[in-house]
């Protein structure tokens, strides 16, 4: 199984924190969020890894370059100068990313999620779904008794980790496109399910939330945290 990790926004609301340094490399706990993330999907299995990038690519790959002392191996999905979104990062990376299902995850999310634990069971997609956080009160997405994801019952928020495979995204022209509609159209005809996670996930998409999973690593320990025992 491969992985694609999406590394490709600007981080604009990180404000100068993000002036010179691309968002999936910003610290925590002395590694950066992307080492992490890449270092999640090794600890599960799955070393073959997409890394899509934009303006700051350059950056990204000096720092990331194969791969190898994070245990995975790193292609790159180059979008250009302005990001593509979600879907058109995945749509652009399609080629390299195969035939068979592939793991989505964000960079920016400090999690000990196990990669190991999705699975489609004959879905066209499977996305991981948390309690809301305070910053997105209202969430995304429910789940049903049989775990088909729906816009009816308790609402949870994505999570930015999810399980595709290749044909949810079949006859899409190449461009930038957001994820969300791909995802309603699945959970219309009933192929996209929901898994909830209760453990650690933090979106870090402002400078009070990179401060709070910082806070987060020191507290349990950066090694704790890297491997998933927090």
């Amino acid at each position: 199984m491969k992985a694609m990790v999406l590394a490709a926004g600007l981080g604009t609301r990180m404000g100068r924190l993000t002036e010179s340094t691309p968002k999936p490399l910003l610290d925590v706990g002395g590694e950066t969020l992307l080492g992490r993330q890449l270092r999640r999907l090794a600890a599960a299995g799955i070393t073959d890894v997409v890394v899509n990038v934009a303006r700051h690519g350059a950056q990204i790959r000096d720092a990331v370059g194969d791969g190898l002392r994070f245990g995975v191996r790193v292609e790159y999905s180059d979008e250009g100068p302005e990001p593509l979104e979600t879907a058109g990062g995945i749509v652009k990376a399609l080629p390299l990313l195969g035939t068979a299902p592939f793991v989505v995850a964000n960079a920016d999310v400090l999690t000990d999620f196990d990669f190991g634990a999705l699975a489609l069971d004959g879905a066209d997609g499977q996305i991981v779904l948390v309690p809301n956080p305070d910053h997105h009160p209202t969430g995304d997405f429910a789940v049903d008794a049989q775990g088909r994801v729906t816009d009816r019952g308790e609402r949870l928020t994505y999570a930015g980790i999810a399980l595709f495979h290749p044909r949810l995204f079949a006859g899409l022209e190449p461009g930038r496109r957001p994820l969300k509609p791909i995802l309603d159209a699945a959970i219309a005809r009933g192929a996209l399910r929901g898994l909830r996670y209760d453990g650690l996930w933090i979106d870090v998409g402002t400078p009070e939330r990179l401060e709070a999973a910082r806070a987060r690593v020191s507290a349990a320990g950066a090694a704790d945290v890297a491997s998933g025992t927090t």
